[in-house]
């Protein structure tokens, strides 16, 4: 490809992407070139990358063109496909503002974990709609370095284990995914969350994303620690008719969780553009592009 490619960089609580706008869905962007991308030492470097494009112009999402315009097409940092990233939405709905293709408002983003609601604040937080939370049956256990904790099963579109610890050192280095139990559980690999207590519905955590080891922050993650700690708190929104609000605290920083009766979710927090630019002709040869 001789034409260069234009790219942004940005982060929501340090959740960080590499940013490739693509309205019309004209680039082919293989597993093994969006690796190269993310990669913090030969590459731009990211959790992950937001391709950026009209849903009419992809063959997953124009059945959502009607509702939501925009589609992200979320790639972890290994190249491999996922349903949703709650950071990278915020980021997301910041591009859109940033190009002119929105206003401070609400918005709709399609993703393959469905429509998606955001609201971009004048403050400069983000809130996104994250849906309601499943919780699947069955019980689960997580692993490292010779101890194990039950954990949560939570899906939030995306699946996730969240283990609550004593202290978030023992997750370890969570260089690798950690072991989870019964094997099977989930077949394309889960989101392992650990979490401790910090004070009244005020907890903080530690992730292991699927396809991209530790992260700084994880919005679905977030969400599904919420729901987590509201669970074993006893606080049900859909007995007790009231929101429950949690504050989850990252190594990036700090989101804030709602869940309404009804069983939708909110997400708050910060959405940053750090810097844009160009990618260099050789280096996409290079890399197969």
């Amino acid at each position: 490809m001789s034409t260069r490619i234009a790219f942004l960089k940005g982060h929501g609580t340090q959740n960080d992407f590499v940013i490739v706008p693509d309205p019309e869905n004209a680039l082919d962007l293989p597993a093994a070139a969006v690796a190269a991308l993310c990669d913090r030492r030969a590459g731009i470097g990211g959790d992950g990358l937001l391709h950026v494009v009209r849903s009419a112009a992809h063959p997953e999402a124009r059945e959502m063109a009607a509702e939501a315009e925009w589609f992200m097409d979320y790639r972890n940092s290994d190249g491999s496909v996922a349903e949703m990233c709650g950071n990278g939405v915020r980021v997301f709905a910041r591009y859109l503002q940033r190009a002119g293709h929105v206003e401070a408002g609400d918005l709709a983003i399609a993703t393959r974990g469905g429509v998606k609601r955001a609201h971009l604040d004048k403050d400069g937080d983000v809130t996104v709609g994250m849906g309601r939370a499943r919780l699947p049956e069955g019980e689960v256990t997580v692993s490292v370095d010779g101890r194990t904790w039950p954990a949560r099963n939570v899906d939030m579109g995306n699946p996730h284990a969240v283990a609550f610890v004593d202290d978030l050192a023992y997750a370890g280095e969570l260089l690798a995914p950690p072991p989870v139990a019964p094997a099977g559980t989930y077949p394309d690999g889960v989101n392992v969350e650990f979490v401790v207590d910090r004070g009244p519905r005020h907890v903080a955590m530690r992730v292991h994303e699927r396809g991209s080891g530790e992260t700084r922050s994880c919005g679905t993650g977030a969400c599904a620690v919420a729901v987590a700690a509201a669970r074993r708190d006893g606080a049900d929104p859909e007995v007790t008719g009231e929101a429950s609000t949690y504050t989850v605290d990252v190594p990036g920083g700090r989101l804030m969780i709602t869940e309404y009766p009804g069983g939708e979710i909110e997400m708050t927090g910060p959405a940053v553009i750090v810097a844009e630019g160009e990618i260099d002709e050789e280096w996409l040869r290079a890399a197969g592009l």
